[in-house]
């Protein structure tokens, strides 16, 4: 199903690390195959992100060959401050589509009056063409991202004639506070199966068969002209800024 508010776009960089959380217990990271629902829910909002709505990615598309690369690296430990030595593994020369839509965040009644649904979606779809408001990161801050409008389906993939590939269990993402109305901050969890063409199909977060509670946790308010600026003076300032 594609909304009418949807956009298309194409991600890639040199390094991803969509990190297991149970690969973390003794410091080193290992990266999922693929990007996990957050992850790419994080993109979209680097893209262009107002708390009055949400971003639902829809569809994911696997076009370079999922290939890892271990590096030994020296994080920082965190009782002493000296060097330790870890081992993470990335992933390399990653390349995907991605089709996602926003929704009215309705946990925000505060701010309704900046549903104005045509002046946001424009305004994603041109800051897409620029690369996104924000620095892309795949995953962690030391793999860059960058995005560019594509149209979902187009082109070659790695795994255009594969069939499908169960991905076992993974993280889906994170339910905020303010999202999902409890004030709990919870974990999704997921068994996603990559289909014919590399495509994987995003359940819903409320579709997710396992969700853990992780702790309650305030929702941050947000006041016009004080930290929240309406969609209608984003509007005036990207057209003063010639990006519109």
């Amino acid at each position: 199903m594609r909304f009418k508010n949807s956009i298309e776009l194409r991600l890639w960089g040199r390094y991803a690390l969509f990190s297991e959380p149970i690969t973390r217990v003794g410091g080193e990271k290992c990266s999922y195959p693929v990007p996990t629902y957050e992850a790419i829910k994080g993109v979209l909002e680097s893209c262009y992100w107002k708390p009055t709505f949400i971003w639902y990615p829809d569809k994911l598309r696997v076009m370079h060959k999922i290939e890892t690369e271990s590096k030994g690296i020296r994080p920082i430990r965190y009782n002493d401050g000296t060097n330790d030595l870890s081992y993470y593994t990335y992933l390399v020369n990653v390349e995907y589509q991605i089709q996602a839509h926003f929704e009215w965040n309705e946990r925000r009644p505060d701010l309704a009056f900046d549903r104005n649904e045509n002046k946001h979606f424009f305004i994603a779809k041109r800051m897409l063409e620029r690369g996104g408001r924000r620095d892309v990161y795949l995953g962690s801050r030391e793999c860059q991202g960058y995005i560019e409008p594509c149209v979902f389906g187009e082109g070659k993939g790695y795994y255009d004639h594969t069939p499908g590939v169960p991905l076992g269990l993974m993280v889906h993402g994170f339910t905020y506070p303010d999202e999902g109305g409890d004030g709990m901050l919870k974990e999704r969890l997921w068994r996603p199966v990559m289909k014919e063409r590399g495509v994987i199909e995003f359940c819903r977060p409320e579709e997710c068969p396992v969700v853990n509670p992780i702790k309650r946790s305030k929702i941050k308010t947000f006041t016009a002209g004080k930290n929240f600026s309406p969609v209608d003076e984003l509007a005036e300032e990207v057209e003063r800024d010639g990006l519109a």
